[in-house]
């Protein structure tokens, strides 16, 4: 549970250097692409002498250890703790979150949670975060600072029952029962046949009871639910035809 009402911000910036300090992975694609908590790419621009100079951290120790050092500069010149989030690159933004949060307030930690969510390609299949978690996340946010207004009006006018809809692909065609649906079905059919893929979409039920957030940052009319809640999930086709699934 998140309670704070101020957000420790020494306690949040601790975080972050250990996020630092942590490995550069490597990609078949290195050092242009990389995987790191703070950056996404093995070139860096450092300044030497009063001029820009371009570095690869990736092939030298003491290039890694000039980048690390004027990271943490940053992160400790920091004025707030989403100031320090929007440094992390974007498929570590749950992953901030994760170990951030018991030094957020409220407030810090339910808009951090949003940015993070939306700005993820995939944030339902994050290997850091189980489902348990990710709901426990949304559980505990402060709907008041996790959604704007206008989200959460459409969130309060919804009906007692909701349609909502799903579109899968091959990539994660096992996912189904996912935290993440959508109150439009022409949302589902585009992320179903993205990739070139005929993929399928789902529809299913769910008391707005168990629907925790409302998004349309990317006009997606995303929202949140609670999978062990849905209802009558069902595979429709292109054609009339559509069958139960057992999940």
């Amino acid at each position: 549970m998140v309670n704070r009402k101020e957000t420790n911000l020494d306690g949040v910036k601790a975080m972050a250097r250990t996020l630092l300090y942590t490995d550069i992975n490597k990609t078949a694609y290195s050092p242009m692409i990389v995987q790191h908590p703070f950056t996404n790419t093995g070139f860096t621009m450092v300044m030497r002498n009063g001029e820009p100079q371009c570095i690869d951290i990736t092939a030298d120790s003491n290039a890694l250890h000039e980048w690390r050092k004027m990271v943490c500069q940053q992160i400790d010149s920091s004025k707030s703790a989403f100031e320090i989030y929007m440094m992390t690159n974007k498929p570590y933004g749950m992953t901030f979150l994760k170990y951030a949060a018991h030094h957020l307030s409220k407030k810090d930690f339910s808009q951090i949670l949003a940015d993070a969510w939306i700005r993820s390609e995939n944030p339902n299949d994050d290997p850091n975060l189980s489902q348990a978690k990710l709901l426990s996340l949304f559980q505990s946010a402060e709907p008041s600072h996790l959604m704007s207004q206008d989200e959460l009006n459409t969130l309060k006018d919804l009906d007692s029952t909701v349609t909502v809809y799903r579109g899968v692909t091959s990539f994660n065609a096992k996912n189904v029962k996912a935290l993440s649906w959508t109150l439009d079905r022409s949302v589902a059919e585009w992320f179903a046949s993205r990739f070139d893929e005929d993929g399928t979409v789902y529809q299913a039920q769910i008391d707005k009871s168990h629907i925790y957030a409302y998004f349309d940052g990317r006009n997606e009319s995303e929202v949140i639910v609670d999978p062990k809640y849905l209802m009558d999930i069902t595979e429709s086709e292109s054609m009339d035809n559509s069958f139960d699934i057992t999940m």
